[in-house]
């Protein structure tokens, strides 16, 4: 958590996202992009008119984008969803740190339409992308080497063939041999 947003921590919930979009001179639509809801609904739920969310998805992505944890809302109940959190989210959030980027700040190097989607990457609902150019998009904002980024990359793609009923001991030399020539394409 921040500095500046450790001051919002009892604050109502409304309050909190208010103050935490006035902080970060961050448009409300821009917000209602980042967690995945209508300009009205942002608007709404600062002015007070409708009842703070209890959905857990929405609290995470209010949550992940204000750089909090959800349990400082007094609304967020814990979810029943799985929480996806492997290394390559962990790197991500590192990385971040390391560039000492807020949320936000990563956020808007994306395009509009990407930006729910890093949302709930970074929140761990979604994995990584298994897209190449996708993924060294999030990897060239950051300043991550292809080489560091491409051992998540294999892990995923290893796991859904796994996951989609490929016997990886039985086809081992024709998977080694396709991420050698995957390494071997990054590295050119």
């Amino acid at each position: 958590m921040t500095a500046q947003n450790k001051s919002i921590v009892n604050l109502k919930s409304s309050e909190k996202v208010a103050l935490f979009l006035e902080n970060n001179n961050l448009h409300k639509k821009d917000f209602a992009e980042m967690i995945g809801v209508t300009l009205s609904y942002v608007y709404n739920l600062i002015d007070n008119a409708i009842p703070f969310s209890t959905r857990s998805t929405t609290l995470e992505r209010i949550a992940t984008v204000m750089d909090i944890e959800p349990e400082e809302f007094d609304e967020y109940k814990i979810p029943q969803e799985p929480i996806l959190i492997d290394e390559s989210i962990d790197f991500l959030k590192e990385k971040l740190q390391e560039k000492k980027l807020s949320t936000v700040q990563f956020l808007k190097a994306f395009p509009r339409k990407k930006r729910l989607e890093i949302v709930d990457i970074l929140r761990g609902a979604t994995p990584i992308p298994l897209d190449w150019k996708e993924l060294t998009l999030i990897a060239q904002i950051l300043d991550i080497k292809k080489e560091d980024i491409y051992p998540f990359w294999e892990s995923r793609l290893r796991s859904l063939m796994q996951a989609a009923g490929v016997n990886m001991q039985a086809n081992a030399g024709l998977i080694n041999t396709m991420f050698d020539c995957a390494r071997e394409y990054i590295e050119s």
